[in-house]
């Protein structure tokens, strides 16, 4: 089986609970604080890696306390560490949890949103069939980096999350990624924002004239939506209690991915990922253990189920 490059961030989540988010010049007192391993690309991989799904992380691991933070958990996960940059810090992600699980980020990035070819030296890039990007790291000063090399192999089937910060990102750069006809993977607001669009369903046409790919929204507590281009794809949501909104996302596109790896049709990837991200929003932070994996798993239908077996 071929494999999924992800390229981008491994951080930590500082994870912060807090009643509401203060005004100017208010004193609220938090209830938990705790740390996590995070980063869309890491939070993404890690699905992919609990379906036995191949794939290789690009991520670059700093120095200082969050990088080696970050070095410790990826070696607990049994993660390969590719590229080792210690001379650089590498940032964190306070992440800010209210009540009802919304949660709102104040990122300090690092050396592990940068990207350079050089950093795929040890990786089985022969391997690869498909790749992830993320947003955060296409707006850094290497984003550029990720475009070039992805236009070197036109053949990837490439993943594109374009973040909470779509509209930050340079709106020519945003047009060369989209040239690449990526699969992108958005929230609602953020596909109705950049396409100008009143619905989700011209939103993602829209999205989808620009790219020639399936488009893939995500939409909270209604669920999730696909326009393959022809049709217009629903997956009904996944009853859950709400802990926190951390990775849920990534977590979904982790497991998209996956389910397009094994085989199933959009339809299908989108209503398994919504177990997925159910798991994940049921717990504090943007990780899910083993047993949480097993235990969204198998809330899924029996036919999905049988789908992920991997090719002999």
């Amino acid at each position: 089986m071929k494999q999924t490059l992800v390229i981008g961030s491994s951080v930590v989540d500082v994870i912060v609970n807090i009643p509401h988010l203060p005004v100017t010049g208010e004193d609220v007192h938090i209830s938990n604080q705790s740390r996590s391993l995070g980063g869309c690309a890491y939070l993404t991989s890690d699905i992919l890696c609990l379906f036995s799904a191949p794939y290789s992380l690009c991520t670059a691991v700093g120095g200082g306390i969050y990088g080696n933070f970050v070095l410790e958990k990826l070696k607990e996960r049994g993660v390969t560490i590719y590229v080792r940059r210690p001379e650089g810090e590498n940032g964190c992600c306070y992440c800010m949890v209210e009540d009802g699980g919304e949660r709102t980020f104040i990122v300090d990035h690092g050396i592990e949103y940068t990207f350079y070819e050089s950093y795929l030296d040890n990786i089985d890039t022969e391997s690869i069939d498909s790749v992830y990007i993320c947003g955060l790291e296409v707006e850094e000063y290497t984003g550029m980096n990720i475009i070039e090399y992805l236009k070197k192999h036109p053949k990837y089937q490439i993943y594109f999350s374009p973040s909470p910060r779509i509209m930050k990102i340079d709106p020519t750069r945003m047009g060369e990624v989209l040239k690449l006809h990526p699969i992108v993977h958005l929230n609602e607001k953020e596909l109705l924002e950049f396409t100008k669009e009143d619905i989700v369903e011209q939103g993602a046409r829209t999205m989808y004239d620009k790219t020639k790919s399936p488009v893939i929204v995500t939409l909270g507590e209604r669920g999730s939506y696909c326009f393959d281009g022809e049709k217009d794809c629903y997956a009904p949501p996944v009853e859950t209690t709400v802990v926190d909104t951390i990775g849920a996302g990534d977590s979904h596109m982790g497991a998209v991915i996956a389910a397009r790896r094994f085989g199933l049709s959009f339809e299908e990837a989108i209503e398994a990922a919504n177990y997925i991200s159910a798991g994940v929003v049921a717990k504090a932070g943007g990780l899910l253990s083993e047993e949480d994996f097993k235990n969204a798993f198998s809330k899924m239908p029996l036919k999905l189920q049988s789908r992920f077996v991997a090719e002999v």
